[in-house]
């Protein structure tokens, strides 16, 4: 959680909150404290991580399920950036093909891109974060620039966001996109135990076949046996 922390920009306000059903309490926060862009790092169960970037005052915002995460520690990479510098933002051709990912590339500009001469950031650019689709989700990487001539060392976190839901209000409104492909974590935890489950069933009713089929007392088919006993 504090790697993901560390990637939003330096001139953030954090918050934290008591888990609610109705997550406009979200935009009230937001408003008291003077943001106007939000992301919001929702728990379930103490094993699924739900990501939320919104415009705060009229939308749209995007919901996605954080999948595959590696922090810096677990990657043990040696590049680094100064703390408070401006990313450069890359995105593949994908955010430019489908209206759903070119509606979240403008929403990753405005929250993820910092501002030239804001006074809580540095003036010049050392890392860049990269945006690329791939079997319907968003991978994320993290690189630190080495040398001019573009020799780059990736810095971490990665992890891969699976897209949800785009509403067109702040945390809520109308539905503008919902991802087809999209399966919750405990849906697909229930069909891998439900499958495993089956797996089980089978092997009892087999051995039950074979204890069903197989007769109690052998008899002897060759009535000479008893001569060589």
């Amino acid at each position: 959680m504090e790697d993901l922390k560390s990637l939003m920009p330096h001139h953030r306000t954090e918050a934290k909150m008591e888990r609610q059903k109705n997550l406009q309490v979200v935009n009230e926060i937001c408003e008291a404290k003077n943001c106007n862009k939000a992301v919001l790092f929702e728990g379930r169960r103490k094993r699924d991580l739900y990501m939320w970037f919104s415009n705060v005052k009229s939308g749209p915002s995007a919901k996605f399920l954080v999948e595959n995460i590696y922090t810096m520690g677990e990657m043990k990479v040696t590049g680094n950036c100064l703390k408070g510098s401006r990313p450069i933002l890359s995105f593949d051709e994908n955010f430019s093909k489908n209206p759903h990912y070119a509606l979240l590339r403008e929403l990753f500009t405005q929250i993820f891109g910092v501002p030239n001469h804001h006074p809580k950031s540095k003036p010049f650019f050392d890392h860049i974060y990269t945006f690329s689709v791939l079997d319907n989700r968003i991978y994320f990487r993290n690189y630190q620039i080495l040398t001019e001539d573009g020799g780059l060392a990736e810095i971490g976190p990665r992890f891969i966001l699976n897209p949800v839901k785009i509403f067109a209000g702040s945390f809520g409104g109308e539905t503008l996109w919902d991802n087809y492909f999209y399966i919750s974590p405990a849906k697909y935890r229930q069909a891998v135990n439900k499958k495993a489950g089956g797996k089980y069933i089978n092997r009892l009713e087999q051995k039950t076949a074979q204890k069903a089929h197989k007769p109690e007392v052998s008899y002897a088919f060759n009535p000479l046996d008893d001569i060589f006993k």
